[in-house]
This record gives C-alpha cells, sequence and structure tokens, in this order.
C-alpha cells in the first residue's frame, strides 16, 4: 500500500472551477465589445448622416398586404356557404344555450352549482361557488354572466374537441407532434387582439367571431396538455396491455387516456380560464355578457359598474378553477 509523503500535495478544487470562471468572463466581455461596437457603428451613422444607406433595398409590405387582401376576398366569395354553414350553427347553439340558461330560475342554477362542486370537490368549494354565484345576481348582472357563460362553454366544448384530437394525434406521433409545436409557440406568444381578425375577416361582428377569436385563443393548453398526459404514462403499463393482447385503440382509450385524466383536465382548466380571459376583448366585435358590460362601462367613464362586472368575470373564472382543480386532485388521489 502506497503512504503519502509530506511532499505531496492535495488537488485543490478551486482549480477546477477556474476554466469556467475563464470562460464566463470571455463571454461577457464579447458581449461588451459587441454592445459597445453596435453603439459605435450608430452613433457614426446619425454623426455623419448616413442612413439613408442602411435602408432596406426592397419594400414587400404592399405584395404582401395586397395578396392576403385578394385571397381573403377569394375565400369570403368561394366559401361563403362553408363560413354561413359555421355562422348559423354557432349562433344556433348559441342561441339555445342563452336562452337555456336565461331561463332556468337563479336558485336552481345555484343549486345546480353547490352539489356539483361538492360532488366533484369538496362541500365548502361547493358553498363558496354558489355562495359566489349568487353575488353575480346581486349586482345584477346574472343576465349578462349567463351569456358569457354561454359563449364559454360552446367555446370550450369546440376547444375540447379539437384539441382533444390533434393532442391524441400529436401524442401517437413524433413527426405531428414536432409539427404543431412550433405553431403552439406562436399562438401562445401572439397578442390576444390578434385573434379577433380571422374572425372579423371571415364571419364580420358578433358572437360567431367571438366564439371563433376565443376558441384560437384558449386551445394550445388542451393541445399541449394532452399531448403531455398521455406520453408521460408510465410505459411499464403500456407494455402490460400489449403483453395481454390490447389493440392500438384499446391501449388509448383504456389504459392511456384513464390514467392521463389528471393531466387532460389541467389542460381543460387552463382552457376554460383562457376562455374567461377573452370575454372582455371579444366584446369588441360584439359579444355580449360581462365583456360587453365592462367594454361599456369603461367608454363611459363609470369605474364601479367597470369594477363590478370585471370582478364578474374574476368570479366565474374562480368558480369554474376551484371546481376543476377539486376534481383533478379526486381524480390523481385515485389513481395513486
Amino acid at each position: 500500500m502506497r503512504s503519502s509523503t509530506p511532499n505531496e500535495t492535495l488537488p485543490n478544487p478551486d482549480d477546477h472551477q477556474s476554466p469556467p470562471a475563464i470562460v464566463r468572463f470571455k463571454g461577457a466581455f464579447l458581449v461588451l465589445a459587441g454592445v459597445g461596437f453596435a453603439l459605435l457603428v450608430s452613433f457614426l451613422v446619425h454623426r455623419f448622416d448616413i442612413t439613408g444607406a442602411l435602408e432596406f433595398p426592397v419594400d414587400i409590405g404592399n405584395p404582401l398586404t395586397n395578396s392576403i387582401d385578394g385571397a381573403v376576398e377569394w375565400l369570403v366569395i368561394n366559401l361563403a356557404w362553408f363560413f354561413d354553414a359555421i355562422s348559423d350553427n354557432l349562433k344556433f347553439a348559441l342561441g339555445k344555450l342563452r336562452d337555456f340558461l336565461v331561463w332556468v330560475p337563479w336558485p336552481v342554477t345555484v343549486a345546480t352549482v353547490l352539489v356539483v362542486g361538492w360532488k366533484v370537490a369538496t362541500f365548502k368549494i361547493g358553498l363558496s361557488s354558489a355562495v359566489a354565484l349568487a353575488l353575480i345576481g346581486a349586482v345584477d348582472l346574472w343576465e349578462s354572466a349567463m351569456i358569457t357563460v354561454a359563449i364559454m362553454m360552446v367555446s370550450v366544448a369546440i376547444s375540447v374537441v379539437i384539441g382533444l384530437t390533434i393532442g391524441v394525434l400529436a401524442s401517437r406521433s413524433n413527426l405531428v407532434d414536432a409539427g404543431i409545436r412550433p405553431l403552439l409557440d406562436g399562438m401562445q406568444t401572439m397578442p390576444a387582439f390578434v385573434y379577433l381578425v380571422p374572425g372579423i375577416m371571415f364571419f364580420g361582428l358578433g358572437n360567431v367571431p367571438a366564439v371563433i377569436a376565443t376558441v384560437l385563443y384558449s386551445i394550445p393548453p388542451c393541445i399541449r396538455l394532452t399531448n403531455l398526459g398521455i406520453r408521460q404514462v408510465d410505459p411499464s403499463v403500456v407494455e402490460a396491455g400489449r403483453a395481454f393482447g390490447s389493440s392500438r385503440m384499446q391501449l388509448l382509450t383504456k389504459v392511456q387516456i384513464p390514467l392521463a385524466v389528471p393531466t387532460i383536465m389541467a389542460g381543460i382548466n387552463q382552457t376554460v380560464m383562457l376562455a374567461l380571459a377573452m370575454a372582455t376583448i371579444a366584446a369588441m366585435v360584439g359579444a355580449g355578457g360581462l365583456g360587453l358590460e365592462v367594454l361599456r362601462a369603461m367608454g363611459q367613464l363609470e369605474q364601479g359598474d367597470a369594477f363590478v362586472a370585471g370582478l364578474a368575470i374574476v368570479i366565474l373564472a374562480i368558480i369554474v378553477d376551484r371546481i376543476s382543480q377539486g376534481y383533478i386532485s379526486s381524480r390523481r388521489r385515485s389513481t395513486e
């Protein structure tokens, strides 16, 4: 066995940290040098008035906008039957659902929320949700709230159907997943006002473009979390299902989706939250409900009415969030 001598020195732990420190110093120096060079060039350009030499040599703005205008006009003329069918069906569904929600007496709706919150989550959540919903009626915003709920329910239903379908396809195919990921990134970083543009171009003003804008704005979380939930299912469970002779469809419907329900429900919860967040913005294209109350009050500088209507939207969001989160928690406890 070799014995250590006094002349032998132990390695210094700090010696291993010097190369990263040098790299960080060099990186910071390069960044500062780049910023300094950019400032120097900018100063020289403005000092000697040579800004004209730095202008873009081409301008494709006008041809691009003219092409888009022509394409939209062609679609509106040649696919009018398609857009009219979507508009008529959405108007029918919205009208019937709105009339039904307004027709149902408020005590019945409040009691239904109490029971649903109690059974899905806890009695405390059900009671607090019912009291919060009753407060909306107490400030004379019940009908507007029901209109908002109708728009939200139709929008969320469309988003869930499309989102679950695309999410399942993305979970089954890496190619689909890679193809939709940049699109979803763009949709989630795009300003909310931009979503009003396609609805106005193809459907004009009213509740229909509001629903279309809400669907586009709220669908990315449903797609992402459906894809994520199915991909995170334990591979050993999937292999056990295959060992018992399950087909791909049986694995999906009886193994993967049931185990992914908590994650999928989290995506649906986020979709509902985004749909409610779009309520005020959608009022700018003619959507009714609480968003219209907020927009009207702000336009007339009625701060109290705007605050109360905005608070009603927040209350609806909290009710949906607490009930859905309670359901997600109960599902997770049952699967553990």
